[in-house]
């Protein structure tokens, strides 16, 4: 059978965990960039979650054909950048909308592909194997090394004492939390399903950059706060908060950079926007995506002390719904 390509990832929804543990296996959730690659004897190719060839943004990935060197393969996993032993998205920042990154970044920002499915080897399409059986070829493969490619071992969810030990160790090190994936679990491209389930320790969302107001004081001259917005069910683009914090210095320069190109005279948005936001208000086209973490949502949707996490550049702007 011919290597599907490109292939879309199966997603998971936002979930409790599950009562019945036995059924389920537990990896830890990594706060990073989802990639599938493609290995086969004319190489290596890499796509994002949307189906774009990012195969030029991480090289690393390249060691995949030496690591694999009788096999044709289709994996998933996620592309992270760790800091002090920790996935740190922001980080990541500056390497995932780099096409061809030069030797200097590569070395000040070593990403790793942490693969954790499976779902073609060497002529046969695997979408209807159990997660634990492909979970089990992953490891007969044995790509864990000292390169840029690892496979963490998951956890089985029927030992209640591991679970709460590894929980209790997301919470300690403020990772995003866990990802349950039932043990009989298919593979299904492209779709959202409950037989995978993020299970967050904070909550984060996708939201459309809309404008932003200017920077006072230490921030004069550039962007002080973002202006947010989402897709609500009738396809109106409505306003959800603005977001001040967890910014660099250099997040902001490049932010500046990059939403200047994209003013507009008007606000994007389908509703009027609260005067105290919408004064001094500099208004963009509605196309860059960015992903925030936050407390909680207003009764009227306004997310609660939103923090910035950065761009998405892996994510459509029509995807950004109140449906998230």
């Amino acid at each position: 059978m011919t290597m599907p390509w490109p292939v879309e990832p199966m997603m998971a929804a936002t979930g409790d965990l599950p009562s019945d543990g036995e059924h389920w296996g537990l990896e830890l959730k990594w706060d990073g960039v989802r990639v599938l690659s493609h290995v086969s004897a004319d190489g290596v190719r890499a796509g994002g979650r949307r189906g774009g060839d990012v195969t030029g943004r991480y090289p690393e990935l390249s060691a995949l054909a030496d690591l694999l060197p009788d096999h044709d393969a289709v994996l998933d996993g996620e592309v992270v950048a760790f800091e002090d032993g920790r996935p740190s998205f922001e980080r990541l920042q500056r390497r995932m909308h780099v096409e061809h990154p030069d030797p200097r970044l590569i070395r000040l920002v070593p990403v790793r592909y942490v693969v954790f499915d499976i779902l073609f080897l060497d002529g046969h399409l695997l979408y209807d194997l159990p997660y634990a059986d492909r979970r089990a070829l992953l490891t007969e493969l044995d790509l864990a090394g000292s390169g840029p490619v690892e496979v963490p071992p998951y956890l089985h969810g029927g030992d209640g004492s591991q679970v709460e030990e590894l929980l209790e160790f997301t919470r300690e090190q403020h990772l995003e939390g866990v990802l349950a994936k039932r043990l009989d679990s298919p593979y299904r491209p492209g779709r959202r399903v409950d037989f995978w389930r993020k299970v967050k320790n904070f909550m984060t969302r996708e939201v459309i950059v809309c404008g932003w107001k200017p920077g006072k004081g230490r921030r004069e001259g550039g962007v002080g706060s973002l202006l947010l917005g989402e897709y609500d069910v009738k396809g109106m683009l409505g306003f959800v908060g603005h977001v001040g914090t967890g910014f660099t210095d250099r997040a902001l320069d490049e932010l500046y950079e990059t939403l200047w190109p994209l003013r507009r005279p008007t606000s994007p948005y389908d509703e009027a926007v609260p005067r105290e936001f919408a004064k001094d208000a500099q208004w963009v086209e509605p196309r860059l995506v960015g992903e925030v973490a936050y407390s909680a949502r207003t009764r009227d949707g306004r997310l609660r002390f939103p923090s910035w996490r950065g761009l998405r550049d892996d994510k459509d702007p029509l995807e950004v719904t109140s449906e998230q």
